[in-house]
């Protein structure tokens, strides 16, 4: 949807609208009523001035002042009277804008955050951090000043034209016509001139996320950027993207700077205008033509000259509110855009629920046991079976792309049983990490079959399904907070003491209780404060307390020292004991002993076997293992 389409504007602006009175169905309405009394408020004094000086004018002809001084102070207390009231309606207007401008966002932040929890990895594969980050930061603002600012401005500008419009009607249609021709002048160049204004704001909105991206990116590669000695190229790379960003802002900025001073004169230039006019008619003998029947005087020709200026004023302020309205459209329509999004599909219906063996059959129990079944409900004839979960995962003919026409995995069938290693080498791109990925169902398979326990994976729940895999990757993610924390966020009803025990089991024990306050010791930062191997460590506890029968290692101890990983790997062997283990890894001598290694090959297996069939074979892996060439 563009947004520099008037139909998708309207669309966004109804749409936004009807969420907010969803939110607030008491309070909008009289939060607009509001808006509206103020408004008329503030276009009726006019009248009291006409009212006023007619009063002035018509004793002043007579010589009787007797009584003009009664009706020149009731009207005055009936102007303040009205002040009163719209002082008090604007202080409960504003008070009740601020509840609903911030409970607005806090609801669209929430929706938001709600929506991408949903969304499947591919969106964040395709989509750069620094760009999403910004729908929370300039797109959100920019809605804050749309809601708050802009269509409040708005509709009291509306509100006082119409008003003011009336009145000018009501009391001489010649002056009303003169108006009409300056207001038609300032509406074309608006709609020259904002229009441009528009359209670059929009664009400006874009650049900004695009802008964020890249600072985010840049930021996360800070230490391969100084390595490689890449400053001047990301310099240079930043320049480009904020001269963009300085183009689009300077035009919109610029279109927006000359409206305001164009508008300004012409309402002069109207002003004059009106005066000269009023005069002629003061002095002909045209006559006056109104709703009010009121002969042409000084009494309408004073009153329409302030409200020609408050008419002209109110116009110019619209046309003022247009490019905050713009931007907060482009705002609310990439807001939009997130909590649009198709969430991740998910159609299985098997779950995964604590068993307990009775008379050699498994049944659902209520407490835990430490028997986990999958539950699999037919549709057919509304029985349900239970299947004890193993770890028993097996791929059938798979073929997977990313992208049509580009396939990544070709005619790939494998097996591991329960407690079965199975490991994964080849070359950069040759499939590895996607094979895990489809295990997950990060992605989904395009022909093929993958089960896991017998069971096509298609039908489990995906949240059930990766609470039964465990998973270990290269890049580890640390969450603010304590490293007992992270270690549950394996599993959060996880107790102290099954943390501490998952620690000791991968060897990171040691290191977490010399750290100043232990298992306790706040974690910020992605863990900046610690080495990448305890980072590693941490993340292997992770996974080990969340004890899954199936458990898969991408590149888990790339990032570790030789003399980590073999205290790491003293802990993974106890973590990988009874567990169908899937193992990425560049270093070969890490796959050794695992039962079955998988030879990938841009995307087809080429050699399977263990460790000494494959070496006997001669083939790729026995180049790989003793340097004939190398994995990259």
């Amino acid at each position: 949807m563009k947004i520099n389409d008037t139909k998708s504007r309207k669309s966004v602006i109804l749409r936004l609208a009807g969420d907010i009175f969803k939110f607030y169905p008491v309070m909008l309405p009289i939060v607009i009523a509001c808006i509206i009394f103020n408004a008329a408020v503030s276009s009726i004094p006019s009248i009291f001035m006409q009212n006023i000086i007619a009063v002035v004018e018509q004793n002043w002809r007579t010589g009787d002042w007797n009584g003009a001084a009664g009706k020149i102070l009731r009207s005055v207390g009936i102007l303040a009277g009205f002040y009163i009231l719209s002082l008090i309606s604007g202080v409960v207007y504003n008070q009740m804008m601020a509840i609903i401008t911030q409970g607005t966002l806090k609801k669209f932040r929430v929706k938001m955050f709600g929506r991408m929890q949903t969304l499947p990895v591919k969106y964040f594969d395709t989509h750069t951090h620094g760009d999403i980050m910004s729908y929370y930061t300039n797109d959100i603002d920019a809605l804050r000043q749309l809601i708050s600012q802009s269509f409040p401005n708005l509709m009291i500008s509306v509100v006082s034209v119409v008003t003011i419009f009336s009145i000018m009607i009501y009391y001489c249609l010649w002056l009303t016509l003169v108006v009409i021709i300056g207001v038609l002048v300032m509406l074309f160049v608006t709609r020259k001139v904002g229009g441009g204004s528009a359209r670059y704001f929009v664009r400006q909105q874009k650049a900004l996320g695009r802008m964020e991206g890249f600072v985010e990116e840049i930021m996360n590669g800070q230490k391969v950027i100084k390595v490689f000695c890449h400053e001047e190229e990301s310099k240079a790379d930043f320049d480009r993207i904020n001269e963009s960003l300085f183009d689009d802002a300077k035009a919109a900025n610029q279109y927006a700077n000359i409206l305001g001073p164009i508008l300004n004169n012409i309402g002069n230039i109207l002003y004059v205008v009106v005066a000269i006019t009023g005069g002629i008619l003061l002095i002909s003998d045209v006559p006056n033509i109104s709703i009010s029947g009121l002969a042409m005087g000084i009494s309408i020709t004073v009153p329409f000259l302030n409200m020609t200026k408050k008419f002209v004023g109110n116009i110019n302020q619209v046309s003022h509110q247009v490019n905050a309205v713009v931007m907060g459209i482009a705002g609310a329509q990439r807001i939009y855009d997130l909590t649009d999004q198709e969430p991740e599909q998910d159609s299985g219906y098997v779950t995964l629920v604590n068993a307990c063996e009775k008379n050699g059959q498994l049944t659902e129990c209520r407490e835990k046991t430490g028997i986990w079944a999958w539950k699999h409900p037919h549709s057919s004839d509304g029985s349900v079976t239970y299947t004890k979960l193993s770890g028993d995962v097996r791929m059938f003919n798979v073929d997977f792309e990313y992208e049509p026409g580009k396939t990544v995995l070709h005619d790939i069938s494998l097996y591991a049983k329960p407690g079965q290693k199975v490991a994964f080498v080849g070359a950069t791109g040759a499939g590895k990490t996607t094979i895990t990925n489809l295990l997950n169902r990060f992605y989904d398979i395009a022909d093929g079959k993958i089960r896991y326990d017998g069971i096509n994976i298609n039908k489990i729940k995906k949240s059930d399904l990766r609470r039964a895999i465990g998973m270990v990757l290269q890049d580890t993610n640390l969450f603010t907070g304590t490293v007992m924390d992270n270690i549950r966020y394996g599993r959060l009803e996880a107790t102290d003491e099954e943390c501490i025990a998952a620690a000791k089991l991968v060897g990171a024990d040691d290191f977490i209780t010399r750290l100043p306050d232990g298992y306790y010791t706040m974690i910020t930062e992605n863990g900046t404060s610690l080495s990448q191997g305890q980072r590693q460590l941490i993340s292997i506890a992770r996974a080990a307390v969340a004890d899954p029968p199936v458990m898969i290692l991408d590149e888990a101890t790339s990032s570790i020292d030789t003399r980590t990983e073999a205290i790491v790997q003293r802990g993974m062997d106890a973590l990988m004991k009874g567990r169908t283990v899937f193992v990425i890894a560049h270093r070969l001598s890490t796959v050794k002993n695992a039962d079955v290694i998988i030879v990938l090959d841009h995307g087809r297996i080429i050699e399977r076997g263990n460790h000494e069939e494959l070496l006997a074979l001669k083939g790729q892996y026995y180049q790989l293992y003793t340097g004939a060439f190398e994995l990259e």
